[in-house]
Order: structure tokens, then C-alpha cells, then sequence
């Protein structure tokens, strides 16, 4: 008795990746956080996704700025990065977990951390918020500085390999980093398809300058922009701009969460659209500077 051949996927399906970015309102206690957390990574994963964006902070937005001294975690062990590291695993997909506060030298401050977890559970790639926000516009005042340490100034690519094998260069960021053009240009140049942008934009600068700043981003280095986002009344009294979004390297909008509140967007990225968009207008290899 003979049997059919497998069918193989298509170059198409080869050249696709199924990405979500969470939305959240997280609180200043971690279970509930963690809760919201894996309620929507279970539904980013049931819809196919491969990779799935937390927003930064996910794991806790405290009542104070010192409170993130409080769950800082060793790098390497630890709830959070254990709980991360199961929700990769048991779905065996890629997690950004993007952000948890680690420890660092200073016991007065932390990094603030994405950590890439691998469809394995193994923590495949790290990066330390670089820019640290400041604000002050005589009603609002932030400022990193006093609790977080910057982490080194490099610009952090990381490959990510797909279930039909092919691989995605990411470029790894954390909010207040979007406003600094150079680092992304520097991702660029290292071969990056994806920049993933975890963020919690207060809501007057997300107001002002969210979406411009990404998709000028994605414009400029001919990328996909994934930013997950917090985006809602907090209950620190913290007000945050929500509008997680995908952007494609054309600047087109794909997915994007209008109301404020817990949820997921989705897309398929294309790499067969990227090499389109660098093909027909090659800025990336007409760069003098």
C-alpha cells in the first residue's frame, strides 16, 4: 500500500511569521498582571502566533517608582522570568518579554530588561533600556534616572528562527528608546527585519507622537515595527496611551488597538513584502552617512 507524500508549504508560508503584541492596564501586583499576561498570550497562541510582544512593565506599574526595587529579579532566576520562560515553553512560541526589572550593581536602581524567551524556554537574547525618560511639563514629572541604570550603548540584534526554519533578525528596544533614530539605523545596518518596541508611553506624549515615531521608524529602516504598549488608567494614577500597532516597512499601519484596555493585535509578516519595499526604493543602500 502506497501513502501520498507530505505536502509541503509553500514559499509563501515559508516567508510568513505570525506575530501579536499584547495590550495591558497592569497594576502594582504581580499575580494579576500575571494573569491578564497569560489569558492573552493563550489567545495570541491559539490564533497561530509565533511571536508574542509584552509591553513594558508588564509584570508591575507600582504605586511608586521604588517599588520596582522590590520584585527585581537576579538575572537568571526568578518568578517572573520562571513564569516567562514556562509560557514560551508551553506553547513553543518566542516571548519578548518585555519589561522586568533586573538587578544590577546599584542596589538603589535596575535595568530595565527585555528578555527574548526561545520556543524551548531558554532566554535567547537580552536587552537593557538604553534612553531613560524624562518629562516635565509642569503637571506630569518622570524620571528613569532615579530608579533604572542604563544598560550598554550597543544596538542589540537578535535571530529568531521560525517552526519551517527560516530566520528573522529582531531589533530589541524599550520605549523612550524610540526617539533616538540612531539606534534603530544601527539595527539596520546589522540586517534587522523586525524592530519590537515594548512600551508604556505616558498618554500625553503617546498623543503628540506615538504613531509618527513608528512608522517613521519602519519607513527609515525599511522594517516591521511591533510595539505592544500599556494603554489605560492605571491604578497608580498613571495614564498611558495604549494604540498597540504593527507597522509594515512601507509605513502602512497592519493591526492596532484603538481602545484603551487589555488585548491583542496580530499580523503576517511578509518577506517577500520586505524584499519588495528595499527593491523598489533602495534608501537602505543609498545611505552616505
Amino acid at each position: 500500500m502506497s501513502t501520498a507524500p507530505l505536502a509541503q508549504p509553500s514559499r509563501e508560508a515559508v516567508d510568513t511569521l505570525s506575530v501579536a503584541c499584547v495590550q495591558m492596564v497592569s497594576g502594582s501586583q504581580w499575580p494579576a498582571n500575571r494573569d491578564t499576561a497569560q489569558a492573552l498570550i493563550d489567545q495570541a497562541a491559539s490564533q497561530g502566533a509565533e511571536l508574542v510582544l509584552l509591553p513594558e512593565y508588564f509584570c508591575l506599574l507600582g504605586q511608586r517608582d521604588t517599588d520596582k526595587l522590590a520584585v527585581c529579579e537576579t538575572p537568571g532566576q526568578g518568578p517572573i522570568q520562571d513564569w516567562c520562560a514556562q509560557q514560551a515553553a508551553r506553547h513553543g512560541l518566542w516571548l519578548a518579554a518585555g519589561t522586568l526589572p533586573l538587578a544590577c550593581a546599584d542596589p538603589q536602581r535596575v535595568r530595565n530588561s527585555l528578555l527574548l524567551f526561545g520556543p524551548d524556554g531558554a532566554v535567547a537574547a537580552r536587552y537593557d533600556k538604553l534612553h531613560l525618560f524624562g518629562f516635565d511639563n509642569g503637571r506630569e514629572q518622570f524620571n528613569e534616572a532615579r530608579t533604572i541604570e542604563p544598560g550598554p550603548a550597543h544596538a542589540q540584534v537578535a535571530t529568531l528562527t521560525a517552526r519551517t526554519g527560516a530566520t528573522w533578525q529582531l531589533g530589541l528596544s524599550i520605549c523612550y528608546d524610540l526617539r533616538f533614530a540612531e539606534l534603530y539605523r544601527a539595527q539596520a545596518a546589522q540586517g534587522a527585519d523586525v524592530l519590537l518596541v515594548p512600551s508604556a508611553f505616558t498618554h500625553t506624549t503617546g498623543q503628540a507622537h506615538w504613531h509618527v515615531l513608528l512608522q517613521a521608524r519602519a519607513i527609515e529602516n525599511q522594517a516591521y515595527v511591533l510595539a505592544a504598549a500599556q494603554g489605560g488608567m492605571h491604578d497608580n494614577g498613571r495614564r498611558t496611551f495604549g494604540h498597540s500597532l504593527i507597522v509594515d516597512p512601507w509605513g502602512d499601519l497592519l493591526a492596532c488597538q484603538r481602545a484603551d484596555g487589555p488585548g491583542v493585535v496580530m499580523a503576517t509578516l511578509s518577506r517577500q513584502r520586505l524584499a519588495q519595499v528595499r527593491r523598489q526604493l533602495p534608501a537602505l543602500q543609498h545611505r552616505v552617512l
